[in-house]
This record gives structure tokens, sequence and C-alpha cells, in this order.
């Protein structure tokens, strides 16, 4: 973990509220397959982009430092942060995902998300830490993230918690830090959409009740479900757990801008978004306005009259007018929606 994402950190313990951490998140290739590097804009004749082209799209966000945290799969990770050392120069702090649990199994044809999400982990966390390199003497990756879904469902819960454990006393003992992920339920019938928020709420605490202080995630990434469910979890513990928030579905840019607004108004200090800023017209100068958002100098509305002002600038046409960018469309709950 860099100094700057240490520092930050700190400070939000401390209850600074100018400080706030931008993550985006590029590990769609354990999820979606192929689909995963998004499509072409401007339109290229070709469905989806190359892995070759979303490496190039990390290095460039890297590049333009304004995120806190570069999360990746751990191929794409061994190759830009291991090999090239991309993050070598740079305060940002690159991230791993630890596991991919069965609802985020959404490649074409596959129906897993239909059943309550089981835990599942394609990367070993000794083989994610024996990444060194020889001059520096420690891992190159130490921080990842950890995704949990509850479903009311007793077999699948106590599942999902056994292996939680496991994960956390391994990252114990070999020195990884992580963040958690924890979604809305994938199944709708198992808890009543009003009930949703509070369940997320509870089970978050709960869990991490039985948890060492100083052993818990570095901070929470959950689905913003209202303004209140984040200011009762923001103000739960605030001294040892930090709320983020995730981005869900891309939406418009409005969509966007407004949820990191809402998010940090009500208590959230970290947002951390992946498909909002894959898809965006230009992912460099999005995240740009994402943290002028943060940083108190634009609303959401001027965001986005800024942001299409500078792909006018750098001729790059936008997927919507002004207009139509400005709509907020509704909110989404899962990964997959």
């Amino acid at each position: 973990m860099k100094a700057r994402l240490l520092e930050k950190l700190t400070a939000i313990r401390q209850g600074d509220p100018h400080a706030f951490i931008l993550a985006d998140a590029k590990d769609a290739d354990m999820a979606w397959g192929i689909p995963a590097p998004g499509s072409p804009w401007p339109p290229q004749g070709k469905t989806w982009h190359s892995m070759p082209e979303f490496r190039q799209s990390i290095r460039e966000i890297v590049a333009d430092g304004v995120i806190d945290i570069l999360l990746g799969s751990v191929s794409q990770m061994s190759l830009l942060a291991h090999r090239e050392r991309i993050f070598d120069r740079t305060e940002v702090t690159p991230a791993i995902r630890a596991n991919d649990t069965t609802d985020i199994w959404c490649g074409r044809g596959m129906s897993y998300r239909e059943s309550a999400s089981r835990p599942f982990a394609s990367c070993d966390l000794a083989e994610v830490m024996a990444m060194t390199s020889p001059s520096l003497g420690w891992p190159d990756i130490d921080l990842g993230l950890y995704s949990i879904t509850f479903n009311n469902d007793l077999e699948a819960d106590r599942e999902s918690l056994t292996a939680f454990k496991a994960f956390r006393l391994e990252a114990q003992r070999l020195g990884f830090r992580y963040f958690l992920e924890v979604f809305a339920p994938n199944l709708e019938s198992h808890v009543a959409p009003a009930d949703i928020p509070h369940f997320l709420n509870d089970q978050i605490c709960r869990t991490l009740a039985g948890v060492p202080i100083g052993h818990g995630p570095v901070f929470l990434k959950i689905p913003f479900l209202s303004p209140r469910a984040i200011e009762d979890l923001a103000t739960y513990d605030p001294d040892n757990l930090i709320v983020g928030i995730l981005g869900g579905s891309s939406g418009t840019t409005h969509d966007a801008f407004k949820l990191i607004a809402e998010g940090q108004k009500h208590g959230a200090r970290v947002a951390l978004f992946g498909r909002k800023i894959k898809d965006a017209e230009h992912p460099v100068e999005f995240v740009r306005h994402l943290r002028r958002i943060t940083d108190g100098d634009l609303s959401p509305v001027e965001a986005v009259k800024s942001y299409h002002g500078s792909l006018e600038k750098l001729g790059i046409p936008a997927k919507r007018s002004v207009v139509d960018d400005l709509a907020l469309t509704s909110a989404e709950l899962s990964y997959a929606r």
C-alpha cells in the first residue's frame, strides 16, 4: 500500500471530511470473459476490446495518477505490477481480486447467479505474495478485494462465512490486507426489498464482530441502497469501519457523478467504480471529474457539463447529448445487473 493511501486511511479514521479514496475496478475478466474489456468507442467495427487494449487503458489510468487504488485480476497484475512494474513510480496502490464467488460468474450462457452465491477463489494468496521485487524484497501487491454475498439462506451463508474466516486467517498469516465487498442478495425472493439495506448492514456488523480490531477489512465496498443505510453504517463504528460504495452498471454520466456525491454526503469515504469508468467515452477524463466532485470543485450537474466540454475539446463524440446524459436512471443492486 502506497503512502498516499495510508495517509488517506489515517485521515478518514481521524474524521477528516475531505479525505476520499477513489478506486478503479479493472477486474471484469474474473466475471464476464471475452466481453470484459468492454466495447470500443467510437465504434471500430468490432464488438469487444482485446485484452492488450484493456491493459493499455489500465496503464493510462495509473499513469494519470488521479485514482488511489487500481484493482485487477491476478493475471493482469502479474504482468502490469510484477513484470512491467507500472506502479513503482506512482502513488497508485495496486490490488487484486482475491476471490470470485459464483454470483459474479456472468459469462454468456451462464446461469450460476440464479442460485445462492457460493464461495470460491481462483487465486492463491501465497502465490500472489510470492510476486516480489528482488531489489526491494517485499511483495508487489499486499492488498486485495474479498467479496461475499448474503442471501438469508442458512446453508449458503454459513458456507460463505466459513470461507471468509479461512481467508482472513490466511491473510493475517501472510501479511495480506483486504477490503470487503458485500453485495445485496443475488436471489430476489429471500429478503423483502424494503429490508435489504438493514439486512446488509446487520450482516456486515454481525460478521465483523467476531474479528479482532486491526484484523478486519481496510474498508468496505457496498451498494448505495439508501442515504439512511449508508449513514447508519458510517456512524456505527467510524474509528474502525470505513464505508465505501460500489458503482454498479454503467448508466448515464450523471448517474455516476450523482452517486459519488451522494455517497460522500452521507458518509462514504471510498468509491470503487468499474463499468462506469470502463464504459466512459474517455476513462481518464471521467476519473478526473469524479475527483473534482469529491474535492468539492464541481457539483454533479456541473461535472456532467464540464465532462462533455472536455470530450468536445478532445474531439471525442459523446454517447449521449448533454440533456440525455443529465438524466438519472434507476440504481443497481447486484454485480450482474
